[in-house]
């Protein structure tokens, strides 16, 4: 005789209801991924697997990552291609990447790029000619520039802030107690120290940094990150949700809700933050072009 029925446990989604993502547009992903690989050119959308690629892409968006595609740093969370000894830079980078911007009309550019360690000036020389090329190709779009640390050298981060960035965003991406993990070449106060100096040496351009949840850390370490932003007189903060992008990325801790990033995004509004984007699929460049020229 059969035993009592036994309730099973029903299988749950790999990602909540929240973090999926429903629209795709490949037909408009494809046509810009074709113009970019034309003029040799990367975006950190497709190398760090962005869940919003499909969307920045279908509205004509994306942030160009320069210095090539070849990072060589190690972080945990990244899948964006390793090596210890990239490509030479190329010459004609920046100017395909001002040609680029012009030809999608864009307003509000965002040039990020890999680490590249293996060059004596972290190539900020490089980082500084592309926002120069774009600002003469584009005199009224507002352009933002999300760095490295250029291994803690304050006359690197100078150089790009000579060439006029409106923005200047460095990513902190976790709490100080993960460093190890998840960014092992890194620092967690050389991190702010280049965020502090920016805002001291150029002020009248916006400071912004973001922060990946999920990975571990507490409610008190993130209140403890954006206090200690806002004492490097950070104007804007980002934060959303980690999600490994490969398998041997780090996992996933945590899937904070919709709620948790409300919460964090008052908390920053009501420590001084000038703007807090906060949200399960927030990323530091996601949405950039609404950081107001106002503030």
């Amino acid at each position: 005789m059969n035993g009592p029925l036994v309730q099973l446990d029903v299988a749950q989604p790999r990602l909540p209801e929240w973090l999926r993502k429903r629209g795709t547009h490949f037909e408009a992903v494809h046509d810009l991924k074709a113009e970019l690989r034309r003029r040799n050119l990367h975006t950190v959308c497709e190398s760090a697997r962005c869940p919003n690629m499909h969307e920045c892409f279908e509205r004509g968006a994306a942030t160009f990552m320069i210095l090539g595609n070849l990072c060589t740093r190690g972080c945990g969370f990244c899948s964006v291609p390793k090596s210890a000894h990239p490509l030479e830079l190329d010459p004609e980078e920046p100017a395909n990447v001002a040609r680029m911007a012009a030809a999608m009309r864009l307003r509000y550019v965002v040039i990020t790029s890999v680490n590249r360690d293996d060059l004596g000036d972290g190539g900020s020389r490089h980082f500084a000619s592309t926002v120069r090329e774009v600002r003469s190709a584009l005199p009224d779009a507002r352009v933002e520039v999300l760095t490295p640390d250029f291994c803690g050298d304050l006359e690197a981060v100078a150089r790009v802030l000579d060439a006029g960035p409106h923005v200047f965003n460095h990513n902190m991406e976790t709490v100080a107690r993960l460093y190890k993990r998840v960014r092992p070449q890194a620092d967690y106060r050389q991190s702010l120290n280049v965020l502090q100096f920016a805002k001291q040496y150029r002020p009248e351009s916006l400071t912004k940094s973001g922060l990946m949840a999920g990975l571990g850390e507490t409610l008190q370490e993130v209140e403890t990150l954006l206090r200690d932003l806002r004492d490097a007189d950070v104007d804007v903060a980002t934060l959303g949700q980690y999600l490994q992008p490969r398998r041997r990325n780090l996992r996933v801790e945590e899937y904070v809700t919709p709620a948790q990033f409300d919460a964090y995004r008052e908390y920053g509004l009501s420590i001084g933050f000038k703007m807090v984007f906060s949200g399960p699929l927030v990323r530091s460049s996601y949405m950039a072009d609404l950081v107001s020229a106002d503030l």
